[in-house]
């Protein structure tokens, strides 16, 4: 999948700037194999990188300017150190882009100025992370053309700020942490709070299994709105129950800390992170010791808790992953930070396009519109191609 992006990529970017780039860099879009809404709460997630990418080409050009095309979009959009400013001055998809520059500068680093394009495979809004995988090929790009003194575990917290305070999207630092970290064959163990990893052997292949990502192409019911509404809900059961973060409620603690929170939704919100938090544990566990198959009944459980006590799942969602449990899927659940996106099955990769087929009859038979779908195995984080 990568070349024939890279390709359009360069493609693209002879077309726009009459001329080769300098080189090409990929990032990854990402699927949470378990942890939904644990990162902005300190606590624990497990992504692994899709074999879908986005891709830079890219060249240095003179002064303190930056141009860059879009494949998506097919238009062309220009800034200055001027447009950088203060964020909000650059909008739309160009923002992403900007705000990494802005990110870099911010941190002190001379960003050089540049030529992009840009192609990607990652479908867009659909909890995929491909604002991530945009924000981390530009980044990687600026990193190699600029030289600049920033290694890959510095990466991923300027990349979050890039989208928390340029382009306002209160994200948590999974994502772009992910894309830029993840390794092939492995799913990243991710410590939110002080940002350690572990690169778990995520072994589908030797397992005969695979893992489904279906795109339930739901429209994005009020995401942001509501995304940021759970963050302050779970910010303020934290600060009521007298802890940094809800990580920091252990499981064994939950029932007492429920007690002490007189609101339903508020304690709800609240048993979802905390069970959460050790559902990756235990499926940690698990993979650390080689019984793949025996995630299964986690993530189905993480789907659960989603949808029951976090209140993030529509019903195409719900569809995708009670169809493909019914076909034989060993668990299923929805990946992203919910309100549509995408569901993640972990299948016999011999059943694959029997649960994918089961989950297309069963939007037909609901009305919904048909279901995208790709098999995947862990893939590697952001790197320059050539």
């Amino acid at each position: 999948m990568t070349d024939d992006v890279a390709a359009r990529a360069t493609a693209g970017f002879r077309s726009a700037y009459a001329g080769p780039p300098a080189g090409r860099w990929a990032a990854p879009g990402r699927a949470n194999l378990i942890g939904e809404h644990t990162d902005y709460n300190d606590g624990f997630v497990l992504p692994f990188a899709l074999p879908l990418r986005t891709v830079a080409a890219a060249a240095p050009q003179p002064g303190e300017r930056w141009t860059v095309w879009s494949e998506l979009s097919g238009e062309t959009i220009a800034f200055d150190a001027d447009e950088l400013a203060g964020p909000g001055r650059v909008t739309g998809w160009g923002a992403y882009v900007a705000g990494v520059v802005w990110a870099l500068r911010e941190a002190g680093h001379a960003v050089p100025g540049a030529r992009l394009a840009i192609a990607s495979d990652v479908p867009l809004g659909s909890g995929l992370s491909s604002s991530a995988a945009l924000e981390a090929a530009v980044l990687a790009a600026l990193v190699d053309l600029g030289g600049l003194d920033l290694p890959a575990d510095r990466q991923p917290r300027l990349a979050q700020r890039a989208e928390n305070g340029y382009v306002g999207a209160p994200t948590g630092i999974m994502d772009q942490s992910a894309v830029i970290r993840c390794r092939a064959g492995h799913a990243l163990f991710l410590d939110c709070r002080d940002e350690s990893v572990e690169h778990i052997p995520f072994d589908l292949d030797t397992s005969g299994l695979a893992v489904l990502v279906v795109d339930s192409r739901a429209p994005h019911r009020h995401a942001d709105g509501e995304y940021a509404a759970r963050r302050r809900s779970c910010e303020a059961a934290a600060g009521l129950l007298g802890v940094a973060a809800l990580r920091d409620v252990p499981t064994d603690g939950l029932a007492d800390a429920l007690a002490r929170i007189d609101d339903a939704e508020t304690r709800r919100r609240v048993r979802h992170v905390v069970t959460e938090d050790q559902r990756v544990l235990d499926t940690v566990a698990l993979l650390r010791a080689g019984k793949v198959r025996e995630i299964g009944p986690l993530l189905t459980a993480s789907h659960a808790s989603m949808r029951d006590d976090f209140e993030i799942t529509v019903p195409e969602v719900d569809t995708a992953v009670e169809a493909a449990l019914s076909a034989g899927a060993l668990g299923a659940r929805m990946t992203g930070g919910g309100f549509g996106g995408c569901v993640l099955a972990l299948v016999d990769a011999e059943r694959a396009d029997a649960v994918a087929a089961a989950v297309t009859a069963a939007y037909g038979e609901r009305g919904f519109a048909a279901p995208g779908h790709v098999t995947v195995l862990p893939g590697p984080g952001a790197t320059r191609l050539d």
